[in-house]
């Protein structure tokens, strides 16, 4: 945003801009399971699809829960940086770094107990059960370092630097992509590849970033990065971070938990469906992730018109995002209209699989320009601290979706399934949309 002169006049193009390396950035992230998908796709039984599908839902349902921790570092650096307060810049992140990790360790020590709920969530057969507890169990120690992530990137997105956010996430997604193949392709490790990878790859991407950030503080700030013990385990400013993140916290959950929702629905009607759902999923993360972009470039504007009380640049922002972002759902709709049948055939190689899966690509043809509408929303509504409103309107969606989706699930099987998610999506922009009057009353 710095380097964007903001004025009454957000144009389409300044948005665009701001998009650009989050386009990037969220795109590597959905490509890591594309690539684990695929290579699950073409092991010689579905049941290594399944098991990570499974897994992989099951875990970003855990870490995706707390992604404040980006969010409210993001925040609470950009008030520090207007300060001047560079020396609490630095608390900040290790304060944060140390929620990160505590909360971390907690999810590693929780292992026992998350494997017991999905054994006991999903009919699977026991050669499923063994490969997700496999998955699992290396998987989970990666914890501590995707959670630092999450800080790190809040970070760089907080000094306006978008740029190193971007090229953040996408070392990690590359260095994914690079050692899954490896042990899977190579070494031929199956499903404890692919976790292996992720593993390794998060941990290597956390320590090169975490000396970089060192340097960064160095060289842009002139501030020494030191742990001051009393600053950082300062229970005021913890439960601060928490506390005005708490209604974030419950919205991702309820997010994440809504396509994990979707996992448990197809395990209902058998296992080939979680495998043929999964396939689907992948494709839709990848055009949410895309979509989501424009939320986060517009989420800083957004803040900056309110603060400003200018309703003038606030409503040219919210059209123009909007009017985006729906655009693009439409172009990622055309894309999936045109290359879906190949899509398919590189995510798995087995006949029936495909044959089933291109059944149900409708729907991820269907989705996109409606789910852009909601997601856009939610950006306006962080960018306007108006978190409780946002948590109601997704309270309300996701109690409406699951109580549809069992009923349409059962009167329509599958297509119940994907006729829901498409219902959430209009439910989450109906309630929001309820909600956005909320925002222009800070402007009376």
């Amino acid at each position: 945003m710095s380097n964007i002169r903001l004025s009454s006049n957000i144009t389409k193009w300044q948005i665009f801009r701001l998009s650009i390396p989050i386009f990037f950035s969220n795109l590597a992230i959905p490509l890591v399971g594309l690539v684990d998908t695929a290579l699950m796709g073409h092991m010689d039984n579905e049941k290594f699809l399944i098991a990570v599908s499974i897994s992989t839902t099951f875990l970003t349902v855990i870490f995706w829960s707390f992604g404040f921790l980006r969010m409210g570092t993001v925040g609470l650096i950009s008030q520090s940086l207007g300060k001047g307060d560079y020396r609490e810049l630095v608390n900040i992140i290790f304060r944060n770094m140390f929620i990160a990790i505590l909360i971390g360790l907690i999810v590693i020590f929780s292992k026992p107990f998350l494997l017991n709920i999905l054994n006991l969530i999903f009919n699977t057969s026991e050669q499923t059960l063994n490969l997700i507890n496999e998955y699992i169990s290396i998987r989970i120690f990666s914890a501590p370092a995707e959670l630092i992530i999450y800080v790190i990137v809040g970070l760089f997105l907080g000094v306006q630097r978008t740029f190193v956010s971007s090229t953040l996430i996408i070392i990690l997604s590359m260095l994914n992509i690079f050692l899954s193949i490896f042990f899977v392709i190579k070494l031929n490790m199956g499903v404890s590849g692919v976790a292996l990878g992720t593993l390794i790859a998060a941990y290597v991407t956390t320590i090169l970033f975490a000396l970089y950030t060192y340097y960064f503080f160095i060289k842009k700030y002139k501030v020494i990065p030191r742990i001051h013990l009393k600053k950082i385990i300062n229970l005021k400013k913890i439960f601060r971070l928490l506390n005005i993140n708490f209604n974030i916290f419950i919205r991702t959950i309820l997010l994440t938990f809504s396509f994990f929702w979707i996992t448990y629905l197809s395990s209902s009607l058998g296992e080939e469906f979680i495998a043929i759902n999964s396939i689907l999923m992948q494709l839709i993360i990848i055009s949410s992730f895309f979509l989501d972009a424009y939320a986060f470039s517009t989420e800083g504007i957004i803040g900056f018109s309110v603060g400003k009380k200018s309703k003038k640049m606030f409503i040219t922002t919210v059209y123009n995002s909007i009017l985006l972002s729906f655009s693009t759902g439409i172009i990622i709709s055309i894309f999936f209209f045109f290359f879906s049948k190949e899509i398919i055939n590189f995510l798995t190689d087995l006949e029936y699989l495909r044959y089933l899966t291109y059944k149900y690509i409708i729907w991820v043809i269907i989705i996109p320009p409606f789910a852009s509408f909601c997601y856009q929303l939610d950006g306006i509504f962080i960018g306007a601290t108006q978190t409780k409103e946002m948590r109601n309107a997704m309270i309300i969606s996701v109690v409406l979706y699951v109580a549809l989706s069992l009923f349409f699930t059962e009167k329509l099987h599958n297509y119940g399934i994907w006729f829901s998610l498409l219902i959430l999506m209009v439910l989450r922009a109906s309630t929001l949309h309820f909600y956005f009057n909320q925002i222009t009353k800070k402007f009376k």
